[in-house]
């Protein structure tokens, strides 16, 4: 992610950045903005239902279900992000993105997805108190700790990209202007700065790994002690029980992290470009499309909510 030391010359700043999304669907793209759109409906639409059905029914107000509901939240700013911008760009012939707002969409995106890693460790404790410390639950994890937990989540993702942002918005961009990626993001960007990059990289590279393997590793912490009490439980239902309320968490996290460890936790200059779009769509689109699924059609207490809610609107009798 390096060139030829920049020099003011006769060289033009780069105002704009043009996003070059998926290169190999240009006589599908109508299909593609179709199948796209669909999802993002059925996301928003997912997504939103699981915030109100979990704040709506009084049932629901535990802390688990609380965490499901910020998480449902999270990703409602996470998908704005990104996929508004890529479904106009497959329609446009153009497909431009300022220079301001490609950082602000990089910020975003970045900082949304790190308070996503925040909140889904906050998931895997809870998990780990209630199976682990039943007795201590109901008085460890009060409605009060988990509010700052919440808070805090969203306050350290957005804090957290602001080094890396700061350091790119001083980098020289003189030209090419074309993202090879479907949205903007640290690696693509880099590539075209007209100066080294390295320290950039590092920085990345460095921040990413504390971020997102340090959550990752706590989170798998959680999982081994929880494994550890399950297997000492005596009869299966316990078993299958105390499991059935880490299945979904479980899922999501598997889903997230097995993406996101293999795109920013790696310290190389080149990438793969059809690569990282394949990993990309998984993190930013597919992720935050299945989480409702994962939470709704696996949980009885959420089709339940559901149920009752639809019957207190008069839709369902």
């Amino acid at each position: 992610m390096s060139g030829e030391p920049w020099t003011p010359g006769n060289w033009s700043w780069v105002t704009e950045f043009i996003i070059l999304g998926f290169p190999h669907v240009q006589g599908v793209q109508a299909y593609l903005f179709v199948l796209l759109l669909l999802i993002y409906i059925t996301t928003v639409l997912g997504n939103l239902l699981i915030f109100l059905v979990v704040r709506l029914d009084p049932r629901l107000h535990t802390p688990m279900y609380h965490f499901v509901s910020v998480l449902s939240l999270l990703e409602l700013g996470y998908t704005a992000a990104t996929i508004p911008k890529m479904l106009s760009n497959l329609l446009s012939e153009e497909k431009t993105i300022s220079f301001s707002g490609c950082l602000l969409q990089i910020y975003f995106f970045h900082s949304l997805g790190a308070a996503e890693c925040y909140l889904l460790t906050a998931m895997a404790y809870d998990r780990y108190l209630a199976i682990c410390q039943p007795l201590h639950y109901p008085t460890l994890m009060t409605p009060a700790l988990c509010a700052r937990i919440a808070v805090g989540c969203w306050l350290g993702g957005l804090a957290g990209p602001v080094a890396e942002i700061s350091l790119v918005s001083r980098l020289p961009f003189c030209g090419p202007n074309h993202i090879q990626h479907i949205f903007c993001d640290f690696p693509p960007v880099l590539s075209l700065a007209c100066t080294d990059t390295s320290v950039n990289v590092l920085v990345d590279f460095v921040i990413n790994s504390c971020k997102i393997l340090a959550t990752f590793l706590l989170i798998l912490s959680s999982y081994v002690q929880i494994i550890r009490t399950v297997l000492r439980i005596p009869s299966v239902a316990g078993k299958t029980k105390a499991f059935s309320t880490c299945a979904s968490h479980l899922t999501v996290v598997l889903i997230f992290y097995g993406s996101i460890l293999f795109m920013y936790v790696r310290l190389k200059k080149s990438y793969s470009l059809d690569y990282d779009r394949a990993l990309a769509v998984i993190y930013s689109v597919l992720t935050p499309f299945l989480n409702p699924f994962i939470y709704s059609l696996r949980n009885k207490d959420i089709k339940e909510a559901v149920r009752r809610q639809l019957r207190r609107s008069g839709i369902l009798r």
